[in-house]
């Protein structure tokens, strides 16, 4: 589902879909008992959200890379800062890990007088500078604020060798759709990311130039190598008249920002998912073969203005 090669590939895709699903049904077994014991008692308790597994590594910016290890879910909180003078207009955004550690992994922030919406990535929480060494990628949208891209920290190719060696990667490309339902209806996103080696690495995506990118390439029709994902479909719910998603128990309150991203082939493994628990609080949970700074900057669009969209 996710390689870009050869039947063997596929064999070990099969395996980590079952996998996955194995863990999916564990959680359902385990909801269906805490169910029954609800009933049972008198008084009903708020079920509380399962935390990260524990992760550890020693190079955070080699971790926020990578992506996440097959049959783990990297479960994550996004916190959003709007304090101080021009907060409201851009405010930071912290990515943890959703452990008792709550372990920083990156931080964000909307840059001032840029004639498109960009936004840096860095993995020290007091430093978004774009000169700083602890810059690790960017999102860039275009002017309408419809169609983002996540590049890396390397070169623009324009200043990189001619063999690109040292040019930035492009890590995403993300497209939002008109909303086809109205002004209330779910937005319609689509997620493409470069596509993985048969030894489970990123295949590298260093464009020429901006005619060249992902995004580029999606719409020439020009896949090789790329990963498509789409946002899960919502479903009518009569009871609440609204359109709802099963997050199982990892978001709690209702906003048009709350999304799921599958691959076509396969709809019961989310890839990503993100959701608000609280004004200023989300939950952001990834899988292979999504890392952290895709899963960050993707929910970094969502909170982005698109005017064609909504």
């Amino acid at each position: 589902m996710f390689q870009t090669s050869g039947d063997k590939e596929k064999d070990k895709d099969k395996k980590t879909k079952k996998k996955a699903k194995a863990e999916e049904s564990d959680d359902s077994e385990s909801e269906k008992e805490e169910k029954s014991k609800k009933k049972k008692g008198k008084g009903k308790k708020k079920k509380e959200r399962s935390p990260s597994p524990e992760i550890e590594f020693d190079d955070l910016e080699k971790f926020v890379m990578q992506p996440a290890p097959q049959g783990v879910t990297v479960k994550c909180r996004v916190t959003r800062d709007q304090r101080g003078m021009d907060k409201s207009l851009y405010p930071t955004y912290y990515l943890h890990l959703d452990n008792e550690k709550k372990t920083f992994l990156l931080a964000g922030r909307k840059r001032k007088k840029s004639t498109t919406s960009n936004y840096l990535i860095s993995i020290d929480a007091t430093d978004l500078s774009r000169g700083g060494e602890n810059f690790v990628g960017k999102l860039r949208s275009n002017l309408m604020g419809t169609k983002f891209t996540v590049f890396d920290n390397a070169l623009n190719p324009d200043r990189a060798l001619p063999d690109l060696s040292n040019a930035r990667q492009e890590l995403a490309g993300i497209i939002y759709e008109t909303n086809v339902l109205g002004m209330k209806g779910p937005r319609r996103m689509t997620v493409i990311i470069p596509g993985m080696s048969k030894d489970n690495e990123r295949v590298p995506f260093r464009p020429k130039n901006d005619c060249d990118g992902l995004l580029i390439r999606h719409q020439s029709r020009r896949t090789e190598n790329m990963i498509e994902l789409h946002n899960k479909t919502p479903v009518w719910n009569d009871e609440t008249s609204s359109h709802v998603l099963n997050f199982n128990g990892r978001v709690t309150q209702a906003s048009i920002k709350n999304f799921q991203i599958v691959h076509s082939k396969d709809l019961d493994y989310i890839v990503m998912q993100f959701g608000r628990i609280a004004d200023d609080i989300f939950t952001l949970d990834y899988n292979y073969p999504m890392c952290a700074v895709q899963a960050f900057a993707i929910a970094l669009s969502s909170f982005d203005g698109k005017i064609a969209c909504e």
